[in-house]
């Protein structure tokens, strides 16, 4: 017989914090998983300190059976994606449950009833909470721990999801590089250095004494690069201002690039120290100790052998031209060497549309493989 299943509404910050924390006791016997710091996960899920909520609204739920928590969710909405889609669009996220079909369905229930109450016509996800933060949910490559800002999952996750009559809609793949002593293609190397031959194309470092007009111009050559992804949605200025701030502790200007032609900022590239690798034993806290560790570990004295590639694009303007693909395979390499340099060892470049074979056949000719999978479900609501 199975026990009652009650679905409340996180209200508070105390609820808020066990919706937090909920992971912790559900993924104890998974090595790989990585909890997140609380205090990030708090922040993001606030209102007051995200600029998400200034175009978004969010709701929160916690299951409950015979007095445990055992599964967590939210549904979004988000006003700028009916305005760029012309949809009425619903998200959800944040989804971690149990291995009970009963209790997926609990919470998939109450998510889908909220966002049909709302006038949502339909549903996607997982988004947690943005198509630019933590995006689908995880089916293949559970044998390795996420990398930062990538998600992590149980198996049964994806049974949980379809079991409840939802369909897969898009396929999206992390790809994992080899780093150190990698060498390129002749081809390729031909290609850059042919490119780069009469100048105009120039690789520069971020200059972190300019460092908030560089990032700018880095998110903005982001913004235009993806701009035809699947649900792209560009940063807002409130968005891009947080993300500029959030990132100076994480940036390195001898991993962060700008191609320039002509002396114009056209591609760039952001390699980010895999700060996954970094906190993994601090179980989500900063306290008393954490900070310390991590500040420590982060810059005092690195010793991390991992970076994530979260960043990387070409204008729209020279995508599919010989000085698009020049600038990228030089970003590439580029960043690719001040990482070896650094003692760094593999990368993770992600995400990655199924799709999108232009850019899988770049990754995959300089030695990338793919080997985690994250995939996207939606349902008529």
């Amino acid at each position: 017989m199975t026990s009652d299943i009650t679905i409340t509404e996180v209200t508070n910050n105390q609820i808020l914090k066990q919706f937090v924390k909920f992971p912790l006791s559900l993924y104890k016997n998974d090595a790989n998983w990585v909890a997140p710091l609380t205090m990030e996960r708090m922040e993001i899920l606030n209102p007051k300190k995200n600029p998400y909520f200034e175009h978004a609204k969010a709701k929160l739920w916690l299951a409950y059976q015979d007095g445990k928590i055992v599964g967590r969710i939210t549904a979004q909405i988000d006003e700028l994606v009916e305005q760029r889609y012309h949809e009425k669009i619903g998200h959800f996220g944040f989804f971690d449950c149990i291995n009970d079909q009963n209790v997926a369905n609990a919470l998939l229930d109450t998510a889908f009833s909220w966002l049909k109450s709302e006038g949502r016509e339909k549903v996607i996800g997982p988004f947690s909470l943005s198509i630019n933060e933590e995006t689908g949910l995880l089916t293949e490559g559970f044998d390795t721990p996420p990398s930062l800002m990538m998600n992590h999952a149980l198996p049964y996750f994806q049974d949980l999801i379809t079991g409840y009559g939802m369909e897969k809609i898009k396929d999206l793949w992390a790809y994992y590089l080899k780093i150190d002593n990698n060498i390129l293609p002749p081809t390729i190397d031909k290609l850059i250095k042919r490119s780069m031959r009469d100048g105009k194309i120039r690789l520069r470092p971020i200059n972190m004494k300019n460092y908030e007009e560089d990032l700018k111009t880095i998110l903005d050559i982001y913004n235009d690069a993806w701009s035809d992804n699947w649900m792209s949605l560009p940063f807002t200025e409130t968005e891009l201002n947080k993300t500029v701030k959030d990132l100076k502790l994480l940036i390195r200007s001898d991993f962060t690039f700008i191609a320039e032609y002509d002396g114009v900022p056209m591609a760039m590239m952001v390699t980010l120290p895999n700060l996954n690798e970094i906190i993994k034993d601090l179980q989500g806290s900063l306290f008393p100790f954490g900070i310390f560790k991590l500040l420590w570990r982060l810059k005092l004295r690195p010793n991390y052998k991992t970076v994530r590639v979260p960043l990387m694009g070409v204008r729209k303007e020279y995508q599919n031209t010989a000085v698009g693909g020049a600038m990228a395979f030089a970003l590439i390499e580029e960043c690719r060497i001040h990482a070896e340099k650094a003692g760094c060892t593999h990368a993770e470049l992600s995400w990655v549309l199924d799709e999108n074979t232009r850019l899988s056949k770049m990754l995959e000719s300089i030695g990338c493989w793919k080997y985690k999978k994250y995939c996207m479900y939606t349902k008529t609501l």
